[in-house]
């Protein structure tokens, strides 16, 4: 054979040291440019997103009322955001995708706070939700037999809400240690009525009601599970630190237009609204700011 009549070449190769150094720097660009993403400041313009819980068509009505009769007043416009789980609500709310939420009390705020590290500040308070007993069996809580079977939240910013109030009444004494508003079923020293608890979701409560003797939970819930209202047999007024919350990233607070959210918000016309109302979504499960 001769090898004067063909040529062999070989496939240049990159050395490795000047490849490694080419990836880094990719690999070096590429981050610069998703943290300058993520730390990118944002700026929210006189037009505002507001989160509400979509199980929750009262809040929405709240959110539009003021975006239609408060909010030009302070020179924004205002729009309701539905989202289906609160967790990533708050997220957007923290990272600045949306203005605010109206959805949460200052214990389940605490709570999401203490699990994910969002910078979350509650600013005003804005409604209460009604929040009681219900019974399929009988018409007062006096009536409950003893070892009546009682279904409270299971999730622990509500079942606190639930005991204490259940504290309140006389019914169950809680632990002296501990932040009643906070309390667990673990946390129940006396029990006289020998009363036995079972945990369930806000949502799955309306389809068990028929099945247990009392439940403990909020209005707007069993009347999305088609409860009617006569159910309710016990509706202690809401104390105050249960209140729904406008809640803003606390990046943002001092954001001029967020200002202008907060004091719309604040507007003395939303509570007198809450007072007075006849819409159904709104009249006897969002109720006005409690003094209690």
């Amino acid at each position: 054979m001769n090898h004067s009549d063909f040529e062999l070449r070989k496939k240049r190769r990159w050395p490795l040291g000047i490849a490694i150094l080419l990836i880094v720097v990719v690999i070096a660009i590429v981050a610069q440019h998703v943290f300058s993403q993520r730390r990118a400041p944002v700026t929210f313009s006189s037009h505002l997103s507001v989160h509400f819980e979509p199980a929750m068509a009262g809040e929405q009505t709240i959110i539009d009322y003021v975006a239609q009769h408060i909010a030009p007043d302070y020179g924004i416009s205002i729009q309701s955001v539905g989202l289906e789980d609160p967790v990533q609500a708050d997220r957007a709310v923290a990272n600045g995708q949306y203005a605010a939420t109206v959805y949460q009390h200052q214990w389940w705020l605490k709570q999401v706070v203490e699990a994910n590290h969002f910078a979350l500040t509650a600013t005003e308070p804005l409604f209460q939700w009604a929040f009681g007993i219900y019974s399929d069996r009988y018409s007062t809580i006096e009536q409950l037999p003893q070892g009546a079977t009682i279904v409270v939240p299971d999730d622990g910013a509500n079942q606190g809400q639930a005991l204490w109030m259940l504290q309140r009444l006389g019914l169950i004494q809680l632990a002296t240690n501990i932040e009643p508003r906070s309390a667990k079923l673990s946390d129940i020293r006396e029990n006289p009525h020998h009363f036995r608890f079972k945990e369930l979701s806000l949502l799955t409560m309306p389809r068990v009601l028929n099945s247990v003797d009392a439940a403990i939970g909020y209005v707007s819930q069993f009347d999305a599970g088609k409860v009617g209202r006569e159910k309710g047999i016990l509706f202690p007024p809401a104390p105050r630190t249960f209140a729904s919350q406008l809640v803003v990233g606390s990046a943002y607070l001092k954001d001029p237009a967020i200002q202008k959210l907060i004091q719309a918000f604040s507007d003395k016309r939303l509570q007198q609204w809450l007072a007075t109302t006849d819409d159904p979504k709104v009249k006897g499960v969002l109720v006005p700011i409690s003094q209690q």
